[in-house]
């Protein structure tokens, strides 16, 4: 069975600091949720549990570290507001965008590259 990285707002906010900070114990990860998220202990050690539970984060020894990395949980996020939102259509997805928002041409320079690359990896497959 696949695993599902996707997090509640709170989690992934919560997940950040892990990433921002690892290794880091888990007093100080107390400490660090209640400045930035305004949490108390309580809620920092269930959260926490709940993540270590879905193999996201682990705590071993009062000491916090990530087992999946910050970029797999925003692909799985990304592909999901694609499915969910545009019907897995990445077009429609991009053309939403680009209704609502701008681009800078060093902002589309990088899009093309990525999309040469997906393309000569596609090719080379």
């Amino acid at each position: 069975m696949e695993q599902d990285y996707r997090l509640a707002e709170g989690e992934y906010r919560f997940a950040c600091l892990v990433w921002a900070n690892e290794p880091l114990g888990s007093g100080q990860l107390v400490v660090l949720a209640n400045e930035a998220l305004g949490w108390k202990k309580s809620t920092t050690y269930t959260v926490l549990k709940k993540l270590c539970e879905r193999g996201i984060l682990h705590n071993a020894n009062g000491t916090v570290t990530a087992l999946v990395k910050q970029a797999q949980v925003q692909q799985e996020e990304s592909a999901a507001v694609v499915q969910k939102s545009f019907g897995g259509s990445l077009p429609r997805f991009v053309a939403a965008f680009l209704n609502t928002s701008s681009i800078s041409e060093e902002e589309a320079a990088a899009i093309r590259a990525m999309l040469d690359d997906a393309r000569r990896q596609d090719s080379d497959a």
